[in-house]
C-alpha cells in the first residue's frame, strides 16, 4: 500500500487519482454498481483513506462531474472572446465537440450515463458563471446573437434555441463515442457530420439575409 500523503501536494495528487479511477469505474460499471472499496482498490489504497477526502460516494462523484464541467467550460473561454456572435456559435460547437471526443469518458460520466441529477446547491461551481458553466456560455452566445437580430423572428426563445443547438451537437458526439466501433452502420467522416449537423441548425435558425 502506498505510504500516506503528507503534504499538500501529495493531497491533491491523491485526489485526483481517486477522481479518475472512479470515473473509470463509474463509466465501466454504472455507479450503482461501484463501491467506495473498489475505487480505494482501483488505485492501491484503503478504503479509509479514500473516506478522508470524500464523505461517500455522491461525494465522489459530484467532485468528478464538478471538476470535468469546470474544465469544459475553461476549455472553451477563449472562444467567448469572438466578437460575431455567429462564428462564435459556430465555434463553439467545435469546441464542445473537440471536448466530447478527446475525453470520451468524461463525457459519458456528464451527459450520457445515468446518474444523479446536478443539483446546483451541492457543486463547488457556480451557476451562470462565464468560466464555469458552459450552458451559460452557450445561452450567452445565443442571446447575444438572439438581441443582435440574426434569428428568424418566430424564434424568441433563448432557452429553447440553446438547448436545440446543444441536442444536435450532443446527438452527433454521442453517436460517435458509443456506436463509432460498431460496423453495422457504415459512418461517415465524424468531422463532416459536425460541420453538417451545425450548418443544417443554423440553416433552421438564422434570418436567410445573413
Amino acid at each position: 500500500m502506498p505510504p500516506k500523503p503528507k503534504t499538500e501536494a501529495e493531497r491533491q495528487q491523491l485526489r485526483t487519482l481517486i477522481i479518475d479511477a472512479a470515473r473509470e469505474l463509474f463509466v465501466s460499471k454504472g455507479v450503482e454498481a461501484v463501491t467506495m472499496r473498489e475505487i480505494a482498490k482501483r488505485i492501491g489504497y484503503s478504503a479509509t483513506s479514500i473516506y478522508l477526502h470524500f464523505a461517500d460516494k455522491e461525494a465522489v462523484l459530484r467532485a468528478i462531474l464538478d471538476a470535468d464541467m469546470l474544465a469544459l467550460a475553461t476549455s472553451l473561454s477563449a472562444i467567448m472572446q469572438i466578437a460575431d456572435p455567429v462564428e462564435r456559435m459556430q465555434a463553439l460547437g467545435h469546441g464542445y465537440a473537440e471536448f466530447a471526443l478527446t475525453y470520451p469518458n468524461h463525457y459519458r460520466l456528464m451527459f450520457m450515463a445515468e446518474r444523479m441529477p446536478c443539483d446546483p446547491d451541492k457543486s463547488n461551481l457556480q451557476q451562470n458563471h462565464a468560466e464555469q458553466d458552459a450552458y451559460y456560455q452557450l445561452k450567452t452566445v445565443v442571446n447575444d446573437a438572439f438581441m443582435a437580430g440574426r434569428f428568424r423572428p418566430e424564434l424568441n426563445n433563448v432557452d429553447l434555441i440553446a438547448q436545440t443547438i446543444w441536442a444536435g451537437i450532443h446527438g452527433v458526439c454521442s453517436l460517435q463515442i458509443s456506436m463509432a466501433e460498431d460496423k453495422w452502420v457504415a459512418w461517415t467522416d465524424i468531422n463532416a457530420r459536425l460541420l453538417l449537423m451545425q450548418d443544417v441548425l443554423l440553416r433552421g435558425l438564422l434570418k436567410t439575409n445573413h
